[in-house]
């Protein structure tokens, strides 16, 4: 249950949600590898400094969300697919209970004359 309210405070702000969305698909630039984003190309898409970015990379990452891997100079990172699976999975269950629920309703509902 810790990882993920951890997650969803990370995903609750609008820069990070802009961070997670161009992790996703993101758009080559100067130092970007394959399958991964360098935190220069984050500064340049998002319009911030370094160490704003820094602090919520820090916070995606603390919350699983994101990967870092550091290459010399350059931090590079990508999103964490196992992650997002997870809180998916975890808020699955509050649909597929709410799901049950308005199907028995409805069940109580018709057996009753639509009373």
């Amino acid at each position: 249950m810790d990882s993920l309210v951890r997650a969803l405070k990370a995903l609750a702000d609008p820069i990070r949600l802009r961070i997670v969305e161009f992790l996703r698909h993101p758009q080559r630039s100067c130092c970007a590898r394959e399958g991964v984003v360098c935190a220069c190309d984050l500064e340049e898409y998002l319009g911030l400094t370094q160490p704003t970015i820094s602090h919520h990379m820090k916070i995606l990452v603390d919350a699983g969300l994101v990967q870092a891997a550091k290459h010399g100079r350059w931090v590079y990172y990508d999103l964490n697919r196992q992650a997002f699976a997870s809180v998916v999975g975890a808020l699955g269950h509050y649909q597929t209970g709410q799901l049950a629920t308005r199907q028995a309703d409805s069940a109580t509902h018709q057996d009753h004359g639509g009373l």
